[in-house]
Formats: structure tokens, sequence, C-alpha cells
């Protein structure tokens, strides 16, 4: 016995050594990621990795009432925070110091002495008013903390309080209530409505009236005017005309007159004014035959800004409001564009942009002069252009001749012979992709030598109303057919492997993930699904009460039998027995939207029927990673995953 034990204790240290030698050098993910059959990170891969991974982006938030400064969002650490701008490329002072992302944020809009922002835990959305005191950088809880979404503030002109929205009666509809934030105890319900899609859109001068939005879906939306003194709550468009977005509501400088945005008998949204005694509407934008998003007003009403979004590219267009003339502002790179706002003083423009090869930055556009004056520039690491994939827009047709489109980034010219694909498919399901910038995604496209291929199947926004609605209720796997005609369209590529393809996708991308994995096993070679939808009846059971209603115009009403059976038989769910090919799960543990039950239900069948499935959640996160350590895991995992099952 003793010389069994002295033959073994050696050889057990001599595993232990190995094995801690192994984890040293490994990547070892931290206290908040659970992961399952995760095959080991080597460190010398992170260290090949950073270069790409160390890019940040920022983001305008709000314009000083008085000032020349500004707040924005961008990330130093582990999170994204508020900072101000005091000057072009001056500074970018941190003002909030969370381990949870701050988002949005609004001045006080008279003096500018203090800011209401939002903030959520781990994730959660249940988003929470705070104040912060822009001299202390103190903080004050505005909101009831608990399990309720607040935000979109709309400040009265005097700065005496702001109204908002609140799904904080009973966690489902969105109401709109007030609040003076210097006492949080002034807080009052001003209008109880029925539904989650409710919000506020513009105030009168005289505060004596709101213009009240009411979203139904993706192809209708509504204009309500609420008078804040009686609580009376009339309608501007017609509840009864269905499938027709009116939104983005504005005072005008005239009596009785609106603002808004429409695609009333037409496919495309357009910049419109209405005269709320005759309801008679006026179109200033039909030759732009393009969604017109980002629609402002100046502070003095005598300018309009507004963005058009072009095939997956932004535009940005001036108007005078008087004759409503317009035209386009020079000088900005082919890019997108957001987060657009007028100085209180009327003579500037501050804007968000980005190209495919730099990341989101904030610009100040002079009116009179046409001058454009950066004022952030964000690092991208040690990343250069050169390391960077350029979009190129792809049509195809698919199974019903309908005309498909994408964003196609090549892999690095120094890859020789038919290059793997990665096809990356948008949430929504009536989101878009767009010309963006790859950022960490370069990694893929010049290490890797991967392509990569966003498709915008039906169903996606920007192109029209017809095309939006092409995948609702039972037309649903009609886009999932566009991703099979996307696969025939490789096959005639010959710079592409047919036989290299990954598909991957988040949300509702997440759901034509698993779906391609199992109608087109045998055309793929693996499988990423990120917060994706395994069954929409257990989806739409377990959603937050406040997106339910909302979801089912899109998806399809599970309480009628007969749209219960289809999302059954369509459920990837139940056709585990069709999909071959390994698949990686990844999920937030807090997700409101798509409950973790989603991915643990899939990857626990998926187990039970033999197949390889990695998978990794998140506890501090919701839908979708948002801080950095997880982010960067993860991105290390999705990469092993694609050397494991993609490459070898």
């Amino acid at each position: 016995m003793t010389v069994k034990k002295m033959v073994l204790i050696p050889a057990l240290f001599s595993f232990l050594a190995i094995y801690a030698q192994d984890k040293k050098n490994s990547v070892v993910p931290n206290e908040n990621l659970i992961t399952q059959n995760i095959a080991e990170i080597p460190k010398d891969l992170a260290v090949q990795v950073k270069k790409y991974a160390e890019a940040r982006g920022a983001s305008l938030v709000d314009v000083h009432p008085t000032k020349n400064e500004i707040i924005i969002n961008t990330r130093f650490s582990s999170t994204a925070q508020l900072h101000r701008i005091t000057q072009p490329m001056g500074a970018r002072t941190q003002i909030t110091f969370f381990d949870e992302p701050v988002s949005g944020a609004s001045f006080e809009p008279v003096k500018g002495d203090y800011l209401v922002y939002s903030k959520d835990v781990g994730g959660n959305e249940f988003g929470q008013l705070y104040k912060l005191d822009l001299k202390t950088l103190q903080s004050t809880l505005l909101t009831d903390g608990g399990r309720s979404q607040n935000g979109g503030i709309t400040w009265r002109k005097d700065g005496l309080g702001f109204y908002y929205s609140s799904t904080k009666r009973n966690g489902g509809d969105r109401d709109v209530y007030y609040m003076n934030p210097n006492d949080p105890k002034t807080n009052k319900l001003v209008l109880e409505v029925k539904g989650g899609g409710w919000g506020i859109s513009d105030i009168s001068d005289d505060g004596k009236k709101l213009l009240i939005s009411e979203y139904i879906s993706a192809n209708e939306s509504h204009i309500w005017l609420l008078d804040t003194e009686s609580g009376k709550l009339s309608e501007v468009t017609d509840r009864k005309s269905t499938g027709i977005i009116q939104a983005g509501a504005l005072f005008s400088d005239q009596k009785d007159e609106i603002w808004f945005v429409t695609d009333r008998d037409n496919e495309f949204q357009r910049l419109a004014t209405m005269n709320l005694d005759t309801k008679k509407v006026s179109y200033h934008t039909s030759k732009i035959p393009w969604n017109v998003e980002n629609a402002n007003l100046s502070e003095d009403k005598k300018s309009f800004v507004f963005v058009t979004n072009e095939a997956g590219v932004n535009k940005m267009y001036l108007m005078n409001t008087k004759d409503k003339s317009y035209a386009a502002v020079k000088n900005i790179p082919i890019g997108l564009i957001g987060g657009v706002s007028f100085s209180k003083d009327n003579q500037s423009i501050f804007f968000t942009q980005s190209t495919a090869q730099t990341a989101s930055d904030i610009y100040k556009l002079t009116i009179k002069t046409g001058v454009i004056e950066r004022w952030t520039e964000s690092e991208l690491g040690e990343m250069q252009q050169s390391d960077m994939a350029l979009p190129k827009f792809i049509e195809w047709k698919s199974f019903d001749n309908l005309k498909i489109s994408g964003f196609y980034y090549p892999a690095a010219a120094k890859f020789t012979g038919k290059r793997p694909v990665l096809i990356n498919i948008h949430g929504g399901p009536e989101g878009q992709s767009m010309a963006s910038f790859l950022g960490s995604s370069n990694y893929y496209t010049n290490e890797m030598g991967v392509a990569l291929i966003y498709p915008n199947v039906r169903g996606s926004s920007g192109f029209g109303k017809t095309f939006i609605a092409k995948d609702n209720g039972f037309l649903r796997e009609d886009s999932v057919k566009d991703i099979g005609a996307l696969l025939d369209w490789i096959a005639q590529q010959p710079e592409l492997d047919k036989d290299k393809i990954m598909i991957m996708g988040g949300s509702y991308g997440g759901y034509m993930t698993l779906a391609t994995a199992y109608h087109y096993a045998d055309r793929i070679k693996c499988s990423v699904d990120i917060v994706g939808i395994s069954n929409f009846n257990t989806f739409l059971k377990n959603t937050e009460e406040y997106r339910r209603d909302l979801r089912r115009v899109e998806y399809g009403d599970e309480r009628i039998p007969e749209m219960a059976a289809f999302f059954e038989k369509m459920a990837p769910l139940n056709n585990i027995d069709k999909i071959k090919k390994p698949m990686f799960i990844i999920q937030g543990t807090n997700d409101p939207r798509v409950p973790v039950t989603e991915a643990t239900q899939m990857r626990d069948k998926l187990k039970a029927n033999g197949n390889v499935v990695w998978y990794l959640e998140a506890k501090d996160e919701g839908h979708g990673f948002r801080k950095k350590a997880n982010v960067d895991y993860q991105r290390l995992a999705v990469i092993r995953f694609m050397q494991e099952y993609l490459l070898k």
C-alpha cells in the first residue's frame, strides 16, 4: 500500500501541475459568466484579438441650453457612461461612474445646472430616472426603483418639471406622469392608457398640450393630443386607420399645426404637416424615395433637420420651414448619422456620425457657413484603416423572385482560395443591417479570412412598408427562405466557399439562426444563436407584459389556436431532430425581451438529442452583453467556436 501511495501521489501532483499550467495559459471566465462545453481559450488568442477589441465610439446625448457644451455617451472602462465636453476635441470629462451602463440623459432646459438620466440593473431594462447635480456629481433617484420602465422625458419650457412615460401602474401599460425633479413627491399620473407602446412626442410652448404617440407595430402608429389641464385626450390621426405609420409629431410655429412623419399613401415615410382643425395633410419630401428619420425642429421652429435612410446609408437635409425648401448637407462622409440636435441659439446642429472605417463620433454643423467641426475622435485601439473591411451592397432573388439585399464584407486580399462565410442576421425583426463600422469583427475578415454577409431579409425596415410586412404572422418562414436563397447566391460566387458557412444572429436574428439550422442543416457548418427565440408560444408567454401585445401584432397571437399550432410546427425547439451541426447559444440571465428560458430549453433539448452545443450565460446582462469583460469573453468564445467548427 505504501508503495502504491508513493507512485500515485507524484502522478497526482504531476496532473495538478499540468492542470494549473493549463489554467494559467487559458482565459478564465469571470464570476458572472456561466459556461458549458466551451473549448479552452488560449491567452495567446486574447492577445491577438486585443488589437481589434479596444475600439470605442461616442454618441450625442444632449446639448446644453446656454453654453457651447454637450453631453456624450462613451466607454472608458467597463461600461458606457456620460461625459461632458466644453469645446471641440476637448477633454471628455466623465460625470457618471457606475458598474451599469447609463443611457439617455436630458439637461434641465433653462440653466442646465443638472440633468436627468436613466439607468437599469443587470440589463433588465427596468430603467429608473435619476437627477444628477453637475456641481457635486451626486445622483438622486426620482422614480420607484422597482420593476417599472421609466423614460421619454419631455420638459416644460420653463424647466419647472417634466412629463415622462412609465409602466409603474401595472407593469404592462405605459402611462404618462408629471414630476418636478427638485421635489419627487410631486410625481402624479396625468394620463392612464392601455398598451405598452405609448410615449410623448412634444410639448407646446405654454405647456398646456402634449403630443402623444401610440405605437402599434412597425407598420402602424398614431398621434394623439393631451390637454394637460383637463386631462382630455383627443385623436389627431384617425385611430381606425390601420397599417399606416404616423409618428414623430412636433408643434410647428403656426397655430394649430404639427409636423410629423408618415407613410400614408406612400411606400416610404415622408415629412408632412397637418392642420389640427381641418386635418389637412401636406407632404414635403415626396421627391425622396426613402424613409425620413431623426427629424428635429430648431428652437425657433424656423429650421428643420432630417435624416434619410437610403439603402443602408444616411443623408442629412436642412429645411426652411417657411417655404419648405430643403437641401442635403454637404461634406459629410458616406456612412451613418444619428443623434441630430439643434443648439438652443438655432445657429448650429450637433450630430453623431460614423463610417465603415471610423467609429461613431460627434460633429457640429454651423448652419450659416456650412462648416462642419469635429468634437470627438474615438480611439480605435491598434486597428489601422488597412485592417478594416469595406462593405459592398449585394442583391439576390428569393424563392418568389422578391429582391433581397445586404452588405458583404470580403475577407482580406492576403487570403487566397475560396473563403468561409459568416452570415450575421439582424434582430427586430424590423431592424436593418446598414453600411456600418465592423469594429472588432474586422478580426474575422483580416485575421481569419472569413467573409461577412449582413442580409436584410423580408420584414426589414428601410425598404418600404410592403417589404416590412412580408414576414408577418403566417408568412414568418418566408424570411428564412430568403437565407436559403442567399446560400444559393454564395454557391455562385467564385471567391466564397459554400461548404463553410456559419449562421449567427441576435434576438429575432437568433430565431432566424435557429430556424436556418434545421431548414438548411446540410448547407451550413455551425450556428451561433444570441438571445434568440426558440418557440414563439413560450416566448410570448414569458416576455415582459409591456411588450406582449406589441409583439403579437408582429409575430401573431398565440391565443388563436391556428396561430399557436403554426408556432408549434415551426418552432426550432420542436425540430431538434433536424439540427445536425454544432450550435453555440449565448444569453443574458436578466433578458426582459427574450427570456433566458428560450435559451435553456433549446440547450437542454439539443444536449438530450446528443448534439454538440456550447452555452454561455451572463448573470449580469440582459438582451445582449454590454459590459466589456463579458463582451470580450463572448468574442473570444465565438472565435474558438469558429476555429473548431467553421474553419477546420
